[in-house]
């Protein structure tokens, strides 16, 4: 049985959870210090994680706190399915922890409840991947530490590919026709998770556009995103889709039990679907939509914060520096011992022996080649909009540029929030 569970990886494809954001939205109308301290209260320092699907994992982060010698560090293991909402329900009381594990969130910076890590990162900044830099970056300070990047992909079936006569999907048209080929009265071709909220962002990259511009400007509604929202369609309504598995995307389960041919999904399931596999396992990224469309690669993955609003932020940030910026052993441990996952410095990535063959060395190619990242500026209010036009034009038959108007008035309404 997988190691990952439902109520643990879902959190993994929700990034920003609309719960979490709404009370972070609370948040950002606070602002300032509101006087509240942090939740150690004498006790040492509190971190909050969401309860990862991986066996070890929560082991290993208290075995991390318990070799720190300089403060007790306690850990809040968050499980169930609401991580986010727990997290910002809890800034906005006297038990807030001292640091917490998210995602890089403009609001979260507006507010003044993440503090600026510039000056624990700056001395290693080049050793990060840049644009995990970038991606925590605002007004030139950076706020959290990426701790894991997270990329995600199609997985295959070599022998199933082989014996429908099927070859590795180039464009989004061939995914379409490959999973036509490839599904049977027991296997559909290929699955996107349920919800299909998943490959929202990977599509809008494979068909040569963005969230936003290097000036915070929708970069989205292309001819190239509505003709992919066109074929997302055609596949939704072919049959050809697995839809209503057990486990959304997150979980291996679809590919190893024999329900779907191909599945979307990240590099943290890869040696569970190697290990129930074998070698008939293969990856490929969102392959491009339209003639200026470019295959493309999401790269998720967790950062840690310090909240600034705590009365322990110099101590938080001291243990910060010691754990995600100084214990290269635990950072590696950490990407690597659990899953597979990429680890944010590049002199561990380069050295990491696990990722320099075989399937997980295709990954880092793949995502070195392909790979996208979060931008902090593209909030859940925005995401939320996205979610509605592929529930309007893919899984229902709205029209694609009427819904991409929708959720223009509804990112810029957002922007101008922002950024005036």
């Amino acid at each position: 049985m997988s190691a990952m569970s439902n109520s643990n990886w879902s959190r993994r494809s929700l990034l920003r959870a609309a719960a979490g954001m709404t009370a972070a939205g609370t948040l950002a109308a606070c602002g300032g210090n509101n006087g509240r301290s942090g939740g150690s209260s004498g006790a040492g320092l509190v971190q909050y994680f969401h309860a990862y699907g991986e066996a070890g994992t929560e082991q290993a982060i208290k075995k991390y706190a318990a070799a720190y010698d300089k403060a007790k560090v306690s850990t809040q293991w968050i499980t169930g399915s609401n991580f986010e909402s727990k997290l910002f329900a809890s800034l906005l009381t006297d038990s807030a922890p001292d640091l917490f594990e998210f995602h890089p969130q403009i609001q979260l910076v507006k507010s003044g409840q993440v503090a600026d890590l510039t000056d624990i990162v700056a001395p290693v900044k080049d050793d990060f991947n840049q644009a995990d830099i970038q991606s925590h970056t605002v007004d030139g300070k950076i706020y959290g530490v990426r701790m894991i990047d997270d990329p995600q992909f199609f997985f295959y079936r070599k022998s199933l590919l082989e014996k429908a006569g099927v070859g590795v999907p180039q464009t989004l048209d061939e995914l379409i026709e490959a999973a036509a080929k490839l599904t049977t009265d027991k296997v559909k071709g290929v699955y996107l998770g349920n919800t299909l909220q998943a490959v929202i962002r990977p599509m809008i990259w494979a068909a040569g556009a963005d969230t936003l511009d290097a000036r915070n400007q929708p970069a989205y509604h292309t001819d190239g995103v509505v003709e992919g929202l066109s074929k997302m369609r055609k596949l939704f309504t072919s049959g050809d889709l697995l839809l209503d598995a057990p486990a959304d995307y997150w979980d291996p389960s679809a590919l190893t039990q024999g329900l779907t041919a191909i599945q979307f999904c990240g590099m943290w399931a890869m040696p569970v679907m190697q290990q129930a596999l074998g070698d008939d396992l293969g990856i490929f990224p969102f392959p491009k939509v339209g003639d200026a469309g470019k295959p493309s690669v999401y790269n998720g993955g967790w950062s840690m914060f310090v909240n600034a609003k705590g009365d322990r932020v110099e101590e938080a940030k001291e243990y910060v520096k010691w754990l995600w910026i100084d214990q290269k052993e635990y950072q590696e441990d950490w990407s690597l011992s659990y899953g597979f996952h990429i680890p944010p410095r590049t002199s561990i990535a380069r050295s990491a022996a696990k990722l320099k063959t075989g399937l997980p060395a295709e990954g880092v190619k793949l995502f070195s080649e392909y790979g996208h990242f979060d931008n902090i500026g593209w909030t859940q209010a925005m995401i939320k909009a996205t979610e509605d036009v592929f529930a309007d034009s893919v899984r229902k038959d709205g029209d694609p540029e009427a819904s991409l108007d929708k959720c223009d008035k509804v990112v810029g309404t957002e922007l101008k929030k922002l950024f005036g």
